[in-house]
């Protein structure tokens, strides 16, 4: 009886969870005002666009470093293999920018004495972080500690594409014909009301929550999305880019993604190119196994 009690009960939360779902979720990646980039690094011979990665890591410097950390890269990655800044052709100018990179950071060490020193960063130090601790992280952002970005293309389902929605996610006032604060109001095909954003929390139809709780209209449509405690932090000419680039709200989102993949999976390149080397070895190797089968056994009956 009791394990017929429990099946019962698995059963009911199983017919609950549709509904549990459905009040919270996020939109479709799929859906937006303008189509996903195409990513020159997806596929098989996929690479990185360099002059992409390289704005993206301005963007970095410029605008996320502020909040988020990036603990598992150091500054030598900028100029390896595949790397944002690598040059082959000039080996000296890629160690010069990358060490001049790294000393516009100070990091604090123990000399041999057992006094603190401070000291530049060199190529081979990780990158800083903007908080001494996570809860000083916390303190400053009320209580959200800002993830580090050193893998956050591979922590977040949707990858890249995730990274670029949510940039260019946030609601604009003009979107819901009113000053962009703390009510949003929905007059579309599918919610009609007003959404009240909790203090210091800020709605995205791509970040993963519940809306509900804060919904005046129909519950059965509240919006998707849920809230983050970061403001929208990218807008046309936020960043001055260095080679010209005109810095519109959809290219800063599309440079800052393909860093992040970058960061995220930095021998991508390398990976590939010995794959593909690998798997014409491996084809070829197939083929001398199956005739040296055939010419062992060509005498013997199967």
């Amino acid at each position: 009886m009791k394990a017929f009690k429990a099946c019962l009960a698995g059963l009911a939360l199983l017919g609950l969870s549709p509904a549990a779902m459905a009040a919270g979720g996020t939109m479709p990646l799929s859906e937006g005002d303008a189509p996903l980039p195409d990513w020159p690094f997806e596929g098989v011979f996929g690479k990185f666009d360099q002059a992409s990665v390289q704005r993206g890591f301005q963007v970095y410097t410029e605008v996320c470093a502020a909040c988020h950390s990036m603990e598992l890269l150091s500054y030598r990655n900028l100029g390896e293999p595949g790397g944002p800044f690598y040059n082959a052709d000039d080996p000296e100018a890629t160690e010069a920018a990358v060490a001049e990179f790294a000393r516009q950071y100070e990091i604090t060490e123990i000399d041999d004495y057992g006094d603190e020193v401070s000291r530049p960063r060199r190529p081979a130090d990780r990158f800083p972080s903007p908080y001494p601790n996570v809860q000083a992280a916390a303190a400053a952002n009320g209580g959200a500690i800002p993830p580090d970005f050193s893998v956050i293309v591979k922590a977040r389902p949707g990858g890249a594409d995730y990274i670029y929605r949510l940039m260019t996610g946030y609601p604009s006032y003009e979107e819901f014909q009113g000053e962009y604060g703390d009510e949003l109001h929905f007059n579309d095909d599918h919610s009609h009301g007003v959404l009240t954003q909790p203090a210091g929390l800020y709605y995205n139809p791509y970040f993963p929550g519940d809306t509900s709780g804060n919904w005046d209209g129909d519950p059965r449509h509240a919006p998707a999305g849920g809230y983050l405690a970061m403001p929208p932090q990218i807008t046309d000419g936020r960043v001055d880019y260095m080679d010209g680039t005109e810095a519109t709200q959809e290219q800063i989102a599309y440079d800052i993604s393909q860093f992040l993949a970058w960061a995220s999976e930095p021998k991508m390149e390398n990976r590939k190119s010995l794959g593909l080397v690998v798997m014409i070895y491996l084809f070829f190797l197939a083929i001398l196994v199956y005739f040296s089968y055939k010419a062992i056994w060509r005498n013997v009956e199967h």
